[in-house]
């Protein structure tokens, strides 16, 4: 699959920062791949914070990352750091 711009969404920021949460059926590898987050090169900036919501065999799999390069046409985020899912209750 490709970016979504309808699934990319500003939650919050101050002072040129902000955080993003984006959603997708694609797989955290697709999505951290260089030039995925291209058609919002101009509104992602370099340390942008993400929240992704991505899946692995339609499993939802919740990442943080950031943005690590953009040249104002490519941009390029970190790998990023998938949170635990343990719920043992």
């Amino acid at each position: 699959m490709a970016y979504n711009a309808a699934n990319l969404s500003r939650v919050a920021g101050a002072s040129g920062f902000s955080m993003w949460h984006y959603t997708t059926a694609d797989a955290i590898a697709d999505v951290n791949t260089v030039g995925y987050f291209n058609d919002a090169a101009g509104m992602i900036k370099v340390n942008d914070y993400m929240i992704i919501v991505s899946s692995t065999g339609g499993t939802p799999v919740v990442s943080h990352a950031y943005c690590n390069s953009n040249t104002g046409s490519v941009v390029d985020i970190v790998n990023g750091v998938a949170i635990t899912n343990t719920d043992t209750d």
